[in-house]
This record gives C-alpha cells, sequence and structure tokens, in this order.
C-alpha cells in the first residue's frame, strides 16, 4: 500500500517507524516530515496546514490512505478535502474534528450526553469571567475555546492568577481568535490519564493508556506545556477502570456524535481525571497524542496499517488490538526557555550512536538541518528518548541514560518522568 503521513513531529515520527514495520507497507511518505523520519520514508516539504499542497500531494503518489497526524489539518477538514478526491483518510471529518477544535462544543456535547466531566461557564468577556472566577475562589481552570498548541490551558490556585490569565485570553489576544471565547471550569482533583480508542463510526477499540507529564518542570511545577513526558500503560488505570471509562465516556461519545450526525472516525483520544466520584473527561482530541504516541506505539503488537484498514472500512467489530506486555517511557528534551520564548538552529549532538539500540527510539520531535546539513533544533519540544522495559524503574533508567548520553546543553528535561 502506498502510504501518506501528515505532519512532522515526535508523534508522526512513531507512527511513521509503526506503518513502516508493516509487511502491508509498499511505499511511506511524510509531509513535512523530519531529518528522523527522513532516514526510513520519503519526505516532501508541504505544511500541515497546506490542505490543497496535502491533496495534491496523497493524489501524486496515488495514497491508498492517508494518517492525518496532528489536529490542525484535521480541523480544517483535509480529511473532507480527501474524501472527495476519492482517497481515504485517517481520522475524523471536520464537524467530527470540533470535539478538539472548540472546547465549547465539546463541554456542551458531553452535557448533552451526560457524558462525566467538570462543571462549566462559557464566557465571551471578561466581566463575566471575573464573577465566575471569583465564584470558584480562582481555585479553576481557564481555557481558550479554540487551537493553541497545547499552551491555551492555565490552571490557577488565585483569583488573580485566574484574572491575569482570561485577560491575557479575552482581553490581551494571547491566542488570537482561538481566545475570543474562554471556559471557566472547577478544577477537579485526581490523577490524570490519556486514553486512546479507534473508531469506525459505529464501533470502538481501546488502542491504549498514557500517563502524560504536562508541566514543564519536576513535581508537576511551572508552566503547561504541549508534554515533557509519558509513561505507558497508564499507571493509574487498571482493567475495571478502562472498563469504567470505556463504557461511561468512549462508547457515548461514538454513539452521541453518530446521533448528532457527525460520525467520529479515527483516533478518539479522552484526557481523562480519576476522581473519588470516578474518570470525568478534562478534554478531548481528535487524534494520538504527542508525547503519547512515542509510548503507545512502540507497545502495539497488532499491525497498524491492519487497524486503518478495518476502520476506514467501518468493520472494528471484531477487531482485537494486542500489545507487548512490557512498559515504555518516553522523556522530552526542549530548548531552553520553552513554552516560552527559544531559540531555534541551536546544533544538536550527533544521534548516530544509538541508530543500533534495541528497546530505545529517539523520535524528532522538533528538528531541522541547516544549510551544512547538521542537525538543529527546530521547535519547542525537540526529541523524545522512549525506551521498552519489564518494568517502570527498568525504563527510567534505560530512558535517562540515554537523555545523559546526549548532554544537549542548550536543552532541558524533567527528571521526574515515571516517578512512583
Amino acid at each position: 500500500m502506498n502510504i501518506l503521513v501528515v505532519g512532522g513531529g515526535g508523534r508522526e515520527h512513531a507512527i511513521a517507524v509503526s506503518l513502516s514495520k508493516s509487511s502491508l507497507t509498499t511505499r511511506l511518505v511524510v509531509a513535512p516530515g523530519n531529518p528522523g523520519i527522513e532516514t526510513f520514508a520519503e519526505c516532501y516539504p508541504i505544511a500541515t496546514d497546506d490542505i490543497p499542497g496535502q491533496c495534491k500531494l496523497a493524489r501524486d503518489i496515488k495514497a491508498d490512505f492517508v494518517f492525518i497526524g496532528p489536529e490542525i489539518p484535521l480541523v480544517l477538514g483535509l480529511k473532507d478535502e480527501l474524501l472527495k478526491l476519492g482517497i481515504s483518510a485517517f481520522g475524523p471529518s471536520k464537524k467530527a474534528a470540533q470535539l478538539e477544535g472548540s472546547k465549547i462544543f465539546s463541554r456542551k456535547f458531553c452535557k448533552r450526553h451526560n457524558i462525566p466531566q467538570p462543571k462549566f461557564k462559557y464566557c465571551t468577556d471578561i466581566e463575566t469571567a471575573k464573577k465566575q472566577i471569583v465564584l470558584l475562589n480562582g481555585y479553576c481552570v481557564v481555557k481558550a475555546d479554540g487551537l493553541a498548541a497545547g499552551k491555551g490551558v492555565v490552571v490557577c490556585d488565585t483569583v488573580n492568577q485566574a484574572i491575569i490569565a482570561a485577560t491575557e485570553m479575552l482581553e490581551n489576544n494571547k491566542f488570537g481568535e482561538a481566545g475570543k471565547s474562554i471556559l471557566i471550569e472547577e478544577r477537579i482533583n485526581g490523577i490524570e490519564a490519556s486514553v486512546f480508542a479507534v473508531s469506525d463510526g459505529n464501533n470502538a477499540v481501546l488502542i491504549g493508556t498514557a500517563q502524560d507529564h504536562k508541566r514543564a518542570y519536576d513535581n508537576d511545577e511551572g508552566p503547561n506545556t504541549g508534554g515533557m513526558g509519558a509513561i505507558s500503560p497508564a499507571p493509574a488505570l487498571d482493567q475495571n477502570l478502562n472498563k469504567e471509562i470505556f463504557n461511561n465516556i468512549i462508547t457515548p461519545t461514538i454513539n452521541g456524535m453518530k446521533l448528532e450526525g457527525h460520525p467520529y472516525e479515527g483516533i478518539l483520544y479522552a484526557g481523562v481525571m480519576i476522581t473519588e466520584k470516578g474518570p470525568k473527561v478534562i478534554e478531548f482530541n481528535c487524534r494520538f497524542g504527542d508525547p503519547e504516541t512515542q509510548v503507545v506505539l512502540p507497545r502495539l503488537n497488532t499491525d497498524l496499517v491492519s487497524i486503518i484498514q478495518k476502520t476506514i472500512k467501518k468493520n472494528l467489530g471484531d477487531m482485537i488490538i494486542n500489545f507487548i506486555p512490557q512498559n515504555a517511557i518516553t522523556v522530552v528534551i526542549a530548548s531552553k526557555g520553552y513554552p516560552g520564548k527559544f531559540e531555534k538552529g541551536v546544533l544538536l549532538p550527533s544521534l548516530k550512536n544509538f541508530d543500533n539500540e534495541t528497546e530505545i527510539f529517539v523520535f524528532h520531535s522538533g528538528t531541522s538541518k541547516d544549510k551544512n546539513e547538521n542537525l538543529v533544533s527546530n521547535g519547542g519540544r525537540v526529541l523524545s528518548v522512549t525506551s521498552i522495559g519489564a518494568n517502570v524503574q527498568d525504563c527510567r533508567q534505560k530512558a535517562y541514560n540515554i537523555v545523559e548520553t546526549i548532554n544537549w546543553k542548550q536543552g532541558f528535561y524533567r527528571k521526574d518522568i515515571g516517578k512512583l
């Protein structure tokens, strides 16, 4: 099969590795890709939000299907445009992707279908927001409605902190259109987990769990990021909790989207909080997470292309997805300054030493090459170092050994990923 993967980060690197291992894959093309991906797949410099460009490439390579990695092209309707050309795509339609594209849509949808979630208030002006913040005594979560690259969520402890966050979004245009409307949510407590399901619009099957570490610094301190590391399976989840989440969150979501005329196909990512009153939805994403993909897919023991084929053919009902019993952990190496201002184009150490490692993967999250073909940084999150091991302690030791060996002085990383 000829396959096009849209994207160029650590998530797409992990996806491309899994697809490349399938005996069903004939040709693997990634756009835009990155220096890590180009060592085993064809890369074309087409931006993820260039919908006409991605469609043309898919047509040119006679793609049997397109795996849409990031949220932006999904929210922009890339799948819809590909289907018009008769090209199959793995991912939700533009309308179904609203589950991630609009947090307000998502919250109202959950309310309509009795899916457990925190209480929330929709605000389009600062005065309404302030009233709700004071009502919650500042102990709340302020969220931009639209996409903000994982940075549009501020977890607040005080009234002043929450008002500043709301003002930056509503008045100071911090996230542009994405922050023109916001949510003020009650802050629920518990343990977070990421649950991934694959759906054909009618049926859904779990395709992995993980625990993400969002805060920039050790001990869950500092600002929210796109994710500084992850562990799979999620330590907080067991078979009973997985079943409860599947029955009370995943299934009602798939059924609800179908009922409302927007069948949900592709990956559904439920970010959940395990509270004293049971699991509640923190957020939905319409694709695999980053860096969770880097720990979920290396544990997958079922052919990913086969899963995608069954999804596209709406034949997931009898699918059984298996995983290796080992744990996986990934540690993100980020540019100093991230998630704030950081420098791009910084020289990276050679990564060739790790090419022949077993149970170790170095995924490129934000890299490029300079004019001399040297590997340099090209983003806030630069590398994801993933290891597989018999237990979490084994994973941690192997992953951090590699991180320390890379020894990138201009970067930083959390030292407590997977620490139990």
